[in-house]
């Protein structure tokens, strides 16, 4: 596994709490976040040892919400970006390097299932919530930085699919409960880690499918849900790699996360949301500490 691999990995991992908690419609925010890494990192197949990472990833993500046949929808893009330092034993040799450049895109649909018709501002403000059900899709794009003859890039230079299934149900009206189950899927990286000192040929990688499940247990301090904190946990499993056909059972994913989230708001359209995380059990996959702190500014309309 390169660095790409285990960031794109990271985005399987994510903690994501009332990501099915709908929006009136034609809501709109933009969101900036600033992520920070510290921990072990696995490579896999890869002659790499004590391999440790060191790096921020700034995000700028687009929300938008919308009507999809009556039903509350929304659709967001982020465009993350990376920089950081990295050590490790390769084949006998210490090596420190330090990258930067732009990690694979990331786009994200959801549909409300159940409980969640969409609704203009006026109508929204009356309604209360009860069990929502949602599904969504996300995509990651092969838009990142990626050289194959590096073996640290940001880029992953394939996609990845993970469609999920999602619950959300309030009670005693300042509690909610969310629950996702998903499975990311891959598309083959056609030119991994070749045409240089170590292969002069070129090689292709694939990935087994990933299961993903995440849940969150958070509370509204006001009658305002703006002001909330949770409590986050998440399990995956999968993700065996393999070089030219050659699967490679070590690598099969078997980790969990838990962390914290807390959203404050600042202003009638601004609100600060800061969150950590850290692994719990790691069988694969690397684990590090990550801490996060994002703005977000939202407001009500069209898109002009």
């Amino acid at each position: 596994m390169v660095a790409g691999v285990f960031i794109g990995s990271g985005w399987a991992q994510d903690l994501s709490p009332r990501a099915y908690v709908i929006t009136p419609l034609h809501s709109n925010a933009v969101i900036l976040t600033y992520n920070f890494y510290d921990g072990s990192i696995d490579y896999g197949a890869l002659p790499i040892s004590g391999a440790t990472g060191t790096y921020s990833v700034p995000i700028f993500s687009y929300y938008h919400a919308f009507s999809f046949f009556g039903r509350s929808a929304n659709v967001v893009a982020s465009l993350p970006y990376a920089f950081g330092n990295f050590q490790g034993t390769v084949i006998g040799a210490e090596k420190h390097l330090y990258r930067s450049g732009l990690l694979d895109s990331v786009y994200r649909i959801s549909v409300n299932l159940k409980g969640g018709p969409a609704m203009p501002p006026q109508k929204f403000a009356k309604w209360r919530q009860k069990i929502l059900l949602g599904a969504s899709l996300k995509v990651t794009a092969p838009t990142g930085q990626y050289d194959p003859t590096k073996l640290i890039n940001w880029g992953t230079n394939r996609w990845g699919f993970k469609p999920e299934f999602g619950y959300s149900q309030r009670w005693k009206s300042r509690w909610i409960l969310d629950g996702y189950l998903g499975v990311w899927f891959f598309t083959n990286n056609p030119d991994f880690w070749s045409r240089n000192m170590y292969y002069a040929g070129t090689r292709y990688q694939s990935q087994s499918p990933i299961g993903a499940f995440e849940g969150h247990l958070s509370y509204d301090f006001k009658k305002s849900p703006r002001l909330w904190a949770s409590l986050d946990g998440n399990f995956w499993f999968g993700g065996s790699t393999s070089v030219n056909g050659a699967q490679n059972p070590n690598t099969y994913l078997t980790s969990s996360r838990i962390g914290g989230t807390l959203s404050v708001p600042i202003t009638k359209h601004e609100s600060l949301k800061f969150a950590y995380s850290t692994g719990t059990y790691v069988r694969f996959g690397g684990n590090y500490q990550n801490i996060s702190a994002a703005w977000q500014y939202s407001w009500l309309g069209r898109p002009k």
